[in-house]
């Protein structure tokens, strides 16, 4: 704990004597693996994404998985984010230039073509992931 974190448990201690040092845990046996690749790519806190495996078709339909192709609306360079326009319509997408798996950030210029899986960032709002410029077509 930093120092802060130490501050704040004996201020909430002094109202809750029993209160006791949080330890580290194992987590939980019943993560799924879509849980675990979340987890392992840092996007945020999953607690209010609905459980029960998205691929059923059921879930609403907010929120589509799989590689989707769009392209880039606006990136700003010296911030290290942008936007996405999906092809088939609908809200444009956040993304963050350490979501680019293939390709150079310098190629990120409105109107380059991207392939992206939908994820969450770290506060838990939809945005790009696993952002990919693709060759372009041979002729």
């Amino acid at each position: 704990m930093n120092a802060r974190q130490k501050r704040l448990f004996e201020e909430a201690r002094k109202r809750n004597p029993d209160l006791k040092i949080p330890t580290e845990t194992q987590p939980p046996s019943d993560w799924t693996e879509a849980d675990l690749a979340l987890i392992k790519q840092g996007v945020g806190d999953k607690s209010g994404r609905p459980h029960g495996g998205g691929e059923s078709g059921d879930s609403g339909g907010d929120a589509p998985t799989g590689e989707q192709a769009g392209s880039v609306v606006t990136y700003f360079e010296a911030k290290g984010f942008g936007f996405l326009r999906p092809d088939d319509g609908g809200r444009d997408i956040f993304f963050h230039v350490s979501r680019l798996a293939e390709g150079l950030a310098t190629d990120l210029r409105p109107g380059t073509r991207v392939m992206y899986e939908l994820g969450m960032d770290r506060t838990g709002k939809m945005a790009a992931s696993s952002i990919r410029i693709p060759p372009p077509p041979a002729t």
